[in-house]
């Protein structure tokens, strides 16, 4: 599922208020700073409080180098 870029650009976590990571071909929004992982469910972003879902060490860890490693877009506006 591909989230359009517009919503991109202004999709935040909700409660640090900073850019997310998109992960496309697991359909969620990760906020990396605080370890909480939010569901994309049917192209619309569930960004509530009470719906983030808390992930261990090892997920931040697997989350974060796949991240790197595949270049995965920040949510916020496209840099240039």
């Amino acid at each position: 599922m591909t989230l359009d870029p517009l919503l991109l650009e202004v999709l935040a976590c909700p409660v640090d208020k900073e850019p997310l990571l998109w992960f496309a071909d697991e359909e969620i929004l990760y906020n990396p700073r605080l370890h909480k992982r939010y569901q994309v469910v049917d192209g619309v972003p569930v960004l509530l409080v009470e719906e983030g879902a808390d992930v261990s060490d090892a997920e931040h860890e697997r989350l974060t180098a796949k991240a790197e490693k595949e270049g995965v877009r920040a949510t916020g506006p496209a840099p240039g």
